[in-house]
This record gives structure tokens, sequence and C-alpha cells, in this order.
């Protein structure tokens, strides 16, 4: 009896490690279809965060140039792109930075069950306006 309860647990865990946006991504331009770097999302006292662990272009040494306040100028690679990133309903809400822009967008993000290794990162500006990347799990 053990045993079947041990691996009903290990099945319906899995299932929700797979439904997580915590792990490590590629993230992929959605202009320009480029592999850009990878991204760890990992969680923090409740709140999830995010930040660059490889860069997959020909800077690996860039700088957050057009950032402000105490990212500016600051490495991209550890960088915190993604932070205070919540679970509401069935998506995930929190803040995204673009390194490149310097911009910080509104971010939802999302798993479809049919794609589990796929998160769907959509940044909305203030105006309404938005796009949307597809990251891989890794």
């Amino acid at each position: 009896m053990r045993l079947i309860a041990l691996c009903v647990a290990a099945l319906f865990g899995g299932s929700l490690i797979a439904q997580s946006p915590l792990g490590q991504w590629k993230t992929t331009d959605d202009e320009t279809g480029e592999d850009k770097s990878w991204v760890e999302i990992y969680e923090e006292n409740g709140v999830m965060y995010g930040k660059v662990t490889k860069i997959l272009t020909d800077r690996p040494d860039a700088l957050c140039e057009k950032c402000k306040g105490d990212k500016y100028n600051q490495p991209v690679l550890g960088l915190i792109i993604i932070e205070d990133l919540k679970k509401s309903g069935a998506v995930w809400k929190g803040k995204i930075l673009d390194p490149e822009k310097g911009a910080e967008y509104r971010l939802v993000s999302w798993i479809e069950s049919e794609e589990p290794d796929v998160l769907y990162i959509r940044g909305k500006h203030w105006t309404g306006l938005y796009r949307t990347q597809t990251w891989n799990r890794l």
C-alpha cells in the first residue's frame, strides 16, 4: 500500500513540476527568431525570480547600458530580469526587464497543458501594447 501511495505522489508531483515555470529556459527573440540566453526561474520566499545564466549571442560580456537604477551598467549575465512572479489563476504575473532596451514591463506567463516544456512570456507596456515570446525548457 505504501508503494502505491509513493508512486501516485511521484506521478502527481512530476506533473506539478512540469506545469511550473521553475527551472532553466532557453529564450528566443520573437522578432528575429534568434536564441538569446538561458534564464533560470527560481523561488525565494514564495515569490519567483528569473536571472540570466548563459548568453547565447556574440556579446557574452554585455552590460545593461540602458537600464535604470541599480541595474544600470550591470553585466547581463547574472542579471535578475524577472521579479515578483506569482501565480494568479492559470497564469503567473510579475515584472520583466528587457536588458537591450532597459525597459521594464508587466509580465504575464503561462504554460499550455499540451506543451509543458514551452513557457509563454508576454511583456505588456502601460499603453496596452505587448509582445509574446516562447521560451523552451532545457
